[in-house]
């Protein structure tokens, strides 16, 4: 199985009367097995680049790594199944990994399950200890600035993009693929790696879901902006947490959450 680029073309013919093919790019979904200090961790579906933000960003997220650090050296390697991320912890980060190794039910990319996560989705979140408060402009200018960094969307229009920016809207960094979930979490290693410590909210293509608040308060991100409506979940988690939350972004207007 080949995972090498991030698209492909497919052929596509149209039903009923229309004659002929066209073509056009889909983008490349892979199975992406995640091990940390040799123990099998995860597996998740992902597109095949920026593997190495993706580790860092599910460590951060998984509370293995802080929202700062790195992991070292990242090997990633192709195999006839997928594609395997290996990365090594600090000794007091292994011992979580050996634990949760131990009592794993189940694992999904759009979020938490088996009964040990029950506990999980009670577990209280770190405050968000220096929050945003955005005003429409900025919020504005992120949004007219995100389609110009996202090369694979545009190609495929089958991605999401999660973007980190600055107060004033201005993006630092974009990240893009076929998970939402993942696509933050390249986002959020993209950071830790870059060494980025100015205050910055994230920008995601996605709904507003318990799973994208809690990666951006354990990333230490100041607010989170959505395209989509909120759960309630996220609006609970996040009102604990001290997360600003602005949803429903459009062009022509934002919601910020109470």
């Amino acid at each position: 199985m080949s995972h090498s680029g991030s698209a492909r073309i497919v052929g596509l013919r149209p039903l009923g009367a229309g004659a002929g093919q066209t073509a056009r790019s889909v983008p490349v979904e892979a199975p992406v097995a995640l091990e940390f200090n040799g123990i099998a961790y995860a597996v998740m579906m992902a597109s095949p680049d920026d593997l190495e933000d993706f580790a860092t960003g599910f460590a951060i997220a998984e509370r293995l790594i802080g929202p700062a650090d790195g992991l070292g050296e990242i090997q990633v390697s192709v195999v006839e199944a997928g594609i395997i991320v290996r990365a090594n912890l600090a000794a007091a980060s292994a011992e979580r990994v050996f634990e949760r190794a131990r009592t794993r039910v189940a694992e999904s990319s759009c979020g938490l399950c088996g009964v040990e996560n029950l506990a999980a989705l009670a577990q209280p979140l770190p405050p968000v200890a220096a929050p945003l408060t955005l005003d429409a402009p900025a919020i504005a200018a992120a949004l007219d600035a995100l389609p110009r960094h996202q090369s694979l969307g545009r190609a495929t229009a089958a991605t999401h993009a999660a973007a980190l920016c600055a107060p004033d809207g201005t993006i630092r960094l974009v990240r893009e693929d076929v998970g939402r979930h993942n696509a933050l979490d390249k986002a959020i290693g993209a950071r830790a790696r870059g060494g980025l410590t100015e205050p910055l909210f994230a920008l995601s293509t996605a709904r507003c879901s318990y799973e994208i608040v809690e990666k951006a308060v354990v990333a230490g991100l100041g607010a989170l902006v959505t395209i989509s409506a909120p759960t309630s979940l996220a609006v609970e988690r996040a009102g604990a947490a001290g997360l600003p939350l602005y949803v429903l972004a459009r062009a022509d207007g934002v919601m910020q959450v109470l």
